[in-house]
């Protein structure tokens, strides 16, 4: 089979990258840039950078999902607290006011160092909550539709007025 000779111009760039593909793969340059025109020129090449394409979408949908997903677990999580915080919650009288405080200081700095210990870790509350919840979590159209009577099963009793 005759090859054909052809004298070509590329950026510096461009250049630098053949020669360490070529070496990397221990193929010549004129190996790489033949596969790679023949990649550009096949009819399937369009269809397989579709597909590429394609699947790196799909895997950022899914990576999308589920930080929603877990973003709706936080955001519901600070909001039953503090519906929880605000209806438990009694005024201090002004004698114990100083002891409330330095009550909270420290269960703020408890939780701060259980948190610190959480991080280390590397494992994440939110998946374990999602674990917790069972496989309903794993799909966010089965959590939508399960957050009614879910919600509802936790609510804080209220006080009468």
């Amino acid at each position: 089979m005759t090859r054909a000779r052809l004298n070509i111009f590329i950026e510096p760039e461009h250049a630098k990258r053949l020669d360490q593909v070529a070496t990397h793969k221990g193929v010549s340059k004129s190996a790489v840039i033949a596969a790679a025109l023949a990649s550009f020129l096949s009819p399937d090449g369009e269809d397989q950078r579709e597909a590429a394409i394609a699947k790196r979408l799909d895997r950022l949908s899914r990576q999308f999902d589920r930080l929603e997903r877990d973003q709706n677990v936080l955001v519901e999580t600070v909001a039953l607290y503090v519906r929880y915080f605000l209806t438990v919650s009694i005024p201090v009288p002004e004698g114990q006011q100083e002891a409330a405080r330095a009550q909270g200081r420290a269960r703020y700095v408890q939780f701060i160092e259980q948190l610190a210990r959480h991080i280390q870790r590397g494992r994440s509350l939110v998946r374990e909550v999602h674990e917790d919840i069972g496989p309903a979590a794993a799909d966010p159209t089965q959590a939508d539709a399960q957050s009614g009577t879910d919600a509802d099963a936790m609510e804080v009793p209220r006080e009468p007025a």
